[in-house]
């Protein structure tokens, strides 16, 4: 078992007195066998009303809503969190899917027809043709071997860069800049994954960067990678912007279909326009109980 503290700083600077709407917070990571709650705390400047949920994907999310006026909103998260997932490879595929190319089970296919079907806007000839250099039909390979293919493919075809705009590059502007944000990386690996007929989401969290498991040093920004459904297994988590598979460093903390699903925090404003942003996070290891 591993602790960490997440601290997750938003600061917005108005150009004048607004009023601010409600505003939509997904900071609070997915609890569950390999992840624990230890402590939370959520501090809103102005003042606000905070409404919890879980939302269609079992995310936890928070409204808060605002009476007073303000030039500034100011949010800070801090967790610490124990996590569980120690042992990422060690997991068993049911036998009917140890080798590609399989086909989902009836019954698991009617709840994972949405993570299988793309957006439309990935189906290019550019991805088409970089997959066929992936895996040709008739070539022998274990499924899971294949993901990992996938993943290094990604990982060693782009270039990271950080990217502070919001929203996802297109497959086709990833593919033909060869560099993009962790969120691009997730969402090509997403798409080429669909084109494959897997089920597949993307995944928004934290993660605790060092040298050894993140040499990219992802610190000072929340993270994005993707998830595959594998019968017997459950949904496995791949990091292609690292190019490893997802493990005790990663903390989920919402998963959708579509990237543009589960940004971190979203809201508006009346009031006069232009804003600042600042966002800051820190992941720090703790010592253990």
């Amino acid at each position: 078992m591993k602790r960490y503290k997440i601290v997750h700083k938003t600061q917005y600077d108005f150009s004048g007195s607004v009023q601010l709407q409600p505003h939509t917070l997904r900071l609070r990571p997915r609890e569950g066998h390999e992840l624990r709650m230890e402590s939370s705390k959520l501090v809103i400047s102005p003042s606000a009303t905070l409404r919890w949920h879980r939302d269609v994907e079992g995310n936890s999310v928070a409204t808060a809503s605002f009476t007073e006026s303000t030039q500034s909103l100011a949010i800070q998260s801090e967790i610490i969190i124990q996590q569980y997932d120690q042992t990422p490879h060690d997991f068993l595929v049911s036998d009917y899917a140890v080798d590609y190319p399989f086909q989902y089970n009836d019954e698991d296919k009617e709840l994972l027809l949405p993570y299988m079907r793309s957006s439309g806007t990935e189906e290019t000839s550019l991805l088409a043709n970089w997959i066929i250099g992936i895996w040709q039909p008739g070539e022998k390979i274990q499924t899971f071997a294949l993901l990992l293919r996938l993943n290094q493919r990604i990982y060693q075809a782009l270039t990271y860069r950080r990217r502070e705009e919001e929203g996802v590059q297109s497959v086709e502007q990833t593919l033909s800049l060869k560099s993009g944000s962790c969120r691009d990386s997730a969402f090509l690996f997403i798409a080429a994954a669909r084109q494959f007929g897997f089920a597949a989401r993307f995944v928004s969290g934290y993660i605790y960067s060092d040298s050894t498991t993140n040499p990219l040093g992802q610190s000072g920004s929340t993270h994005a990678w993707a998830e595959v459904f594998l019968p017997g297994a459950g949904w496995k988590g791949f990091d292609p912007t690292i190019g490893s598979l997802v493990g005790a460093e990663h903390i989920t903390v919402a998963v959708a279909r579509l990237p543009e699903s589960v940004p971190p925090i979203s809201g508006s404003f009346n009031g006069p326009p232009g804003a600042n942003m600042m966002v800051n996070v820190w992941v720090t290891e703790l010592a253990g109980h």
